[in-house]
């Protein structure tokens, strides 16, 4: 099945001066292209540069200046749109890049490009826009954003490397509670760290903060050699919670406004779908309808959207409420703010109410979470349609209340707080630290509140219910660099299970809808799987784009040969692939026996854990020493030694998960075998689409054709796509499900993949 025609939308016709945008942008491509070492024209590429160029040039932005045509008035505001799927191989990253910018420079305003992945960030930071801006006239200047909690914030650092809790006689008398920090979400309480292990982070944050001051680190976590594990760096991070801005004593050399800086003087901007939702409305990045947008990796933003506005609440690890409540009272009584009389009385509640619910939850449901113990995964127990259990209801309507009335007086405190640092510079370093030990633990009071107001959520008639879900984790034990084995022991005794309660809304599209496309002015989405059985309609749904009359579709065919470069042999097996113990037995000896006749590079695909474990089993030695495990190498270590073994024409194979199913670049030798042991349906037991397949029968709908086909698909695609990279690329896919040629919805799967050469292999 084809891909589906470009889908226009209703749009007035372009004014003289779009066009004039339009013609622009296109000369800048074309003058791109050819001025690259290796030119090649690729139809495919100019054909999404010019839907790009037209679809931004009819976007309305207060940049432009007034309509000649229309006596000196502002045009109508207008939205412009495109989904555009680009397959492997067409260049779309210079497609969008080159055509954007240079509207952007002509208009006066800024380009925000978001992905979903750190590779493709790096790869346009570091790579393409560099090229990108030695060829365009004038170049441009370009910056990448991250968010605050990525950098050092400096004040708390030297603050912990120096100790300074135990020796600055101005600092609060408790604040050695939060010299590392007491949030429960990142696994070590503080109490239950030995004194070898709090030396052993004082070193580390000292070492951290010499090579900061030396210039030999830029305060970036994801730049140092080993970036610490969560719990290290929390304490240190440049979250809003603890930060005074211009008011704090560090604030002239503050690593995290130095980067602030580069992003307000940069015309193109490098994101993550992930900031730049969470960013929406704050200053951090250009306002949606002052710029330009480009979202690559498109196909992952709904997903993103329904992390955003998932929450959790620990039922069982309430110690940080009292904390919290002993500090506001404590520097709100300092400061004379009359809401702190109602934190004690909020706090105490708070925690009866949250012991409350611990009781009933495990009543309810501690059987079933006990009896999932030693699976993969933590236990956990969704509440079917969303449905709370009417005697949870009054405990959580009263964590929900002194939540509420907790945080109103927190805020108090903090409007104080930040009110004395300004009429007070002298004192300023004693009060950063005490809002910075307030702001440590505040999100926590404010995600328990949320989640208490969306587990208390009842849907209008016939709209969806939130996923509601119920877990039972064990904490990792994240230690500190340097901490002693002993240190390791003691506290991993102390740790105990952590009843939570999460909630989620099931479909993104309504979210952004609302808080994304309703305030943008112009954007690109684009990625290589953006259609699902030939059309646009899953994504335009899911994303919230299905009944926008400013969106128009184009589905640009990748220019490599796979009918002559691919084979897919679809393998089949006596076992049905949903008998997982037969089939995987089965499964394994067919792909042992593959395996053998690798030559050079191979890429292995796995649906679960188990499944992977279960072949790491069965390979014989001679296989087993050329084999690369992703659970048991970092990933860039793994890869290098991949590369290394194939560059020595030696056979090397990795095993991999969903991750290495997608944005793994493996061209040429290096992945002229892959192997796909099973379809990739999504996990049965994932809490959020479980829920909206259950919702979806509710309203007699088929979530198995409406649902999970499509998604589906839409990763099988992906998947085969790590196949053939480059136009000189050769490669054999095989599949050990017989599904994919033996059922309706295989033979469907099937015309959505790389056209290869299909051969049937039977079972044995």
């Amino acid at each position: 099945m084809p891909p589906e025609p470009p889908r226009a939308a209703p749009a007035p016709s372009q004014s003289v001066r779009a066009q004039g945008w339009q013609a622009l942008a296109l000369s800048a491509f074309d003058e791109v292209v050819q001025a690259s070492s290796g030119f090649m024209p690729r139809a495919g590429q100019r054909q999404m540069a010019e839907h790009i160029a037209h679809t931004l040039s009819l976007a309305t932005l207060p940049s432009d200046p007034a309509d000649s045509l229309n006596q000196g008035e502002p045009v109508a505001e207008r939205r412009a749109i495109a989904v555009i799927q680009a397959g492997t191989g067409v260049g779309k990253s210079l497609a969008y890049s080159a055509t954007a910018i240079a509207m952007a420079l002509a208009r006066g305003t800024r380009v925000v490009i978001s992905t979903a992945t750190v590779a493709l960030q790096e790869q346009l930071v570091n790579k393409d826009l560099p090229a990108l801006a030695e060829r365009l006239p004038g170049g441009f200047r370009y910056a990448l954003a991250k968010g605050r909690g990525r950098y050092v914030c400096k004040f708390k650092l030297e603050r912990l490397a120096a100790g300074a809790d135990a020796t600055e006689a101005e600092a609060d008398a408790e604040a050695a509670d939060d010299l590392f920090g007491d949030d429960p979400a990142f696994g070590t309480p503080v109490a239950s760290l030995s004194t070898a292990e709090r030396q052993a982070r004082v070193r580390f944050y000292s070492r951290m903060a010499d090579v900061l001051a030396a210039g030999q680190w830029d305060g970036d976590r994801d730049s140092l050699e080993v970036p610490p594990a969560g719990e290290v760096w929390q304490p240190v991070a440049a979250v809003s919670q603890t930060c005074t801005g211009r008011h704090c004593p560090a604030f002239a050399s503050c690593v995290y406004y130095e980067r602030r800086k580069a992003l307000v003087n940069a015309q193109v901007i490098v994101a993550n779908h992930d900031l730049l939702l969470s960013s929406i409305g704050s200053r951090l990045l250009p306002e949606l309808g002052q710029c330009l947008l480009i979202f690559d990796e498109a196909h992952h933003l709904p997903a993103t959207a329904l992390d955003q506005f998932a929450t959790r609440a620990d039922l069982n690890r309430s110690g940080w409420v009292d904390t919290l409540a002993s500090r506001a009272q404590r520097v709100g009584g300092l400061l004379g703010v009359g809401e702190v009389t109602d934190v004690s009385t909020h706090a105490q509640a708070l925690t009866r109410h949250l012991r409350d619910a611990e009781r009933l939850v495990s009543d309810l449901f501690g059987a079933q979470l006990t009896s999932q113990a030693g699976g993969w995964g933590p236990p956990r127990v969704r509440l079917p349609l969303g449905a709370l259990p009417e005697v949870l209801a009054e405990p959580v309507q009263r964590i929900e209340h002194h939540a509420n009335g907790f945080l109103t007086a927190l805020r108090a405190v903090a409007k104080a707080l930040k009110a004395d640092i300004k009429d007070k510079p002298d004192e300023a370093r004693r009060l950063s630290t005490l809002y910075a030990q307030i702001g440590m633990l505040a999100p926590r009071l404010e995600e328990l509140a949320a989640t208490a107001s969306s587990l208390l959520h009842s849907p209008e008639e016939g709209a969806p219910p939130m996923a509601k879900w119920i877990t039972l984790s064990q904490p990792a034990d994240e230690r500190a660099p340097d901490a002693g084995k002993t240190g390791r022991r003691a506290a991993a005794s102390a740790f105990t299970p952590v009843l939570s309660l999460h909630a989620s809304p099931i479909l993104p599209s309504v979210s952004l809808h609302h808080r994304l496309w309703k305030n943008v002015s112009g954007a690109i989405l684009t990625s290589a799987t953006m259609t699902s059985l030939g059309k646009f309609d899953f994504f335009l749904r899911d994303a919230g784009l299905a009944q926008d009359a400013a969106v128009t579709t184009l589905a640009v065919e990748s220019p490599f040969d796979f009918a002559r470069q691919g084979e897919l042999i679809a393998a089949a097996t006596q076992a049905d692939p949903r008998q997982a113990e037969r089939f995987n037995a089965e499964m394994c000896t067919q792909l042992m026996r593959d395996l053998q006749q690798v030559k050079a590079g191979a890429l292995v695909l796995f649906t679960s854990r188990a499944q992977l474990t279960q072949a790491v089993a069965a390979l014989p030695p001679t296989l087993r020493s050329r084999t690369l495990v992703q659970t048991e190498l970092p990933r860039s270590q793994l890869l290098q030694q991949h590369r290394d073994a194939v560059a020595k024409g030696q056979p090397s194979i990795i095993f991999g998960m969903q991750s290495f199913g997608e944005g793994l670049d493996l061209p040429g030798a290096l992945c002229e075998s892959l192997f796909i042991t099973k379809l990739p349906f999504a996990p049965p037991d994932e809490p959020v689409s479980e829920a909206r397949a259950e919702w979806l029968r509710s309203i007699a709908r088929d979530p198995f054709i409406e649902l999970v086909v499509p998604a589906t698909a839409i990763r099988l695609a992906q998947w085969m796509g790590r196949a053939i990279r480059t136009e000189a690329d050769h490669a054999q896919v095989t599949c050990y499900d017989k599904r994919l040629t033996g059922t309706s919805y295989g033979q469907q799967l099937l015309k959505g993949v790389p056209p290869f050469r299909l051969v049937q292999r039977g079972p044995g």
